[in-house]
């Protein structure tokens, strides 16, 4: 079994206790972080009794969290020495505690009791004014600054507010997940990259000219190759699956069930793929069925390069190029930025420039976005064009993680998620491509409810 990436120093997974007195909210945060209601939870004090340990997340961090017993004033009961016990073995275990105070009723004695006892230990400490929701959530807040511990980080553990602040303050202290399995098969397994486009465009030709010898079929007919050829191929020490496939034609041509069986055959390719190169003929009109094929590969989630072929017989290849920039830009906003690379297969003309445009947008594809510095953009977004308000209320952008790379994917937390409009949306995404460098791969933003998921 492959060991965890976050771990500390000494190996072993990196471990958050959360410590506080009876309920100021220690179990919903602990069912916030887990993402599962493994600890009761109710208006009485005293639930927890025993250290109730899970696998916490946020964003992109993971951890071990222990929920403790709220430690009120002492008494001379057994229990509650065990109680006091069980969390003094959770602080000892723990590589950071979360100390959680009640952001409403502010501290009591007993919170600088605990404080004092914290202080003693060697482990950073973060201290949580919870229940700060609503227009009296702060009350507490000098309070929890009096304790000496340091900054204090405002939450609302069943509302899911102030996560992003917590992650920040966490992420100096816990391991980031680290892709680093993911990198590895990266570096080791070929780059699966496939060329489409309309039948007698080149696609043959240029695959000969990259490997650098006669290994497919060409001809001026329209139809030479009708399977998927795959080669493996290796371009400046890096492996790559290249392949090869059938012309696709407009959907209303294809009548003989060979050509039918070859075009399902290339889009079966285009789900393997990684990168895609489309290309085209630049002599002659970029046309819809060009546009079709790109929509086809970002509907997928491929990364995409344009090929101009052909490129020495144009004319007037600034004119020609503007024209292809300005069609794209109507056409595929939404894989805005597409690299157009104009290259000659029949002369090996402009194809390390190509093969360079493959790897950049391959790298984009395969990228992750810190999550604080992905927030701090959602921010300075939002102050500069706010989301729209419906029925009177403002559509409230809480925080953004990336959930997913190849192609990037974020999820995005706000108040009347299904509300927003699509136009928004495709607003973020444009800036998102624009901020940080994204171009000709897709981006996928899901919606998601900032409602507290244990609330029923």
């Amino acid at each position: 079994m492959p060991e965890s990436p976050n771990t500390s120093q000494s190996g072993h997974s990196y471990t958050v206790a959360i410590i506080g007195r009876p309920n100021v909210g220690k179990s919903t945060l602990f069912n916030r972080l887990v993402g599962k209601r493994l600890a009761l939870v109710h208006d009485q004090p005293g639930m927890t009794r025993d250290r109730r340990e899970g696998e916490g997340h946020l964003f992109d961090l993971s951890f071990t969290i222990i929920d403790t017993a709220g430690l009120a004033d002492p008494d001379s009961s057994q229990l509650t020495k065990s109680m006091m016990d069980q969390t003094l073995a959770a602080i000892e275990e723990a590589d950071l505690i979360l100390f959680v105070v009640d952001g409403r009723e502010g501290c009591t004695p007993y919170d600088q009791d605990l404080a004092k006892l914290l202080r003693r230990q060697k482990n950073p400490i973060l201290v949580l004014a919870n229940k700060c929701e609503g227009r009296h959530g702060h009350l507490g807040l000098s309070d929890a600054h009096s304790l000496g511990l340091g900054d204090v980080i405002q939450i609302s553990a069943e509302h899911g507010e102030g996560l992003t602040e917590l992650y920040e303050a966490l992420v100096l202290h816990v391991p980031a997940d680290e892709e680093l399995s993911e990198e590895s098969e990266i570096a080791k397994k070929p780059l699966q990259l496939a060329i489409v486009g309309r039948p007698n465009v080149g696609k043959s030709t240029l695959i000969n000219q990259l490997i650098g010898k006669e290994r497919l079929l060409t001809g001026d007919m329209p139809g030479v190759t009708r399977d998927a050829i795959a080669l493996d191929w290796e371009y400046e020490g890096r492996r790559i699956r290249l392949t090869d496939t059938a012309g696709m034609r407009k959907s209303g041509r294809v009548t003989a069930s060979a050509e039918q069986l070859a075009v399902m055959d290339t889009h079966r390719t285009i789900q393997y793929a990684e990168v895609v190169i489309i290309l085209i003929d630049a002599t002659a009109p970029l046309e819809r069925q060009d546009l079709s094929i790109a929509s086809d590969v970002a509907e997928e989630g491929r990364a995409l390069v344009l090929a101009l072929n052909k490129w020495d017989l144009v004319k007037d290849k600034d004119k020609q190029m503007k024209e292809v920039q300005r069609i794209l830009d109507i056409q595929l906003t939404q894989v805005r930025g597409i690299p157009c690379i104009p290259i000659s297969a029949i002369h090996g003309k402009n194809l390390d420039t190509l093969m360079k445009a493959v790897f950049q947008v391959y790298e984009s594809w395969n990228r992750r976005l810190p999550t604080a510095k992905l927030n701090h953009w959602l921010q300075h977004v939002v102050d500069k064009h706010p989301a729209p308000a419906v029925s009177g209320r403002r559509i409230r952008l809480k925080y953004m993680t990336q959930i997913k790379t190849r192609p990037p994917t974020f999820a995005l937390f706000a108040s009347q998620s299904g509300e927003l409009p699509t136009s928004y949306t495709r607003y973020l995404i444009n800036k998102m491509r624009q901020d940080f460098d994204l171009p000709g791969v897709p981006i996928r933003i899901y919606m998601r409810s900032a409602k507290n998921p244990f609330v029923k």
